[in-house]
């Protein structure tokens, strides 16, 4: 039987390892234990952060929507009560886009909302 040298795959997978964890401090960019442990950490971090990214900027629209409102007599509050009376149905992005880039249309949406 012939001889099988078995060290192309493993090379590839600590290269792809390592790859990775290029700028990473100390140990945990050259050594594969410790690269692989810090890669877990990583990647659990940033699914995580994904997710919060999307919650603050939800409150950053809101935060955005009541300064703009607090300048037109309103709160933030009573703005989407009556935005889901009235049935208009834009969310808080757009309202939040149109109070910063468009304020005329901003001014007719909320009065017609008042």
């Amino acid at each position: 039987m012939t001889r099988v040298k078995r060290g192309t795959i493993a090379n590839k997978k600590r290269k792809a390892v390592l790859s990775y964890t290029k700028g990473f401090r100390w140990g945990r960019k050259s050594k594969e234990r410790l690269a692989k442990e810090a890669l877990i950490h990583a990647w659990q971090h940033a699914w995580r952060g994904r997710k919060e990214k999307k919650r603050e900027y939800r409150s950053l629209w809101n935060v955005k929507l009541n300064a703009a409102l607090r300048e037109e007599g309103l709160n933030y509050s009573t703005f989407i009560g009556k935005l889901h009376k009235d049935n208009i149905q834009l969310d808080r992005k757009v309202l939040a886009m149109m109070a910063v880039k468009q304020p005329e249309a901003w001014k007719k949406l909320v009065s017609a909302v008042k």
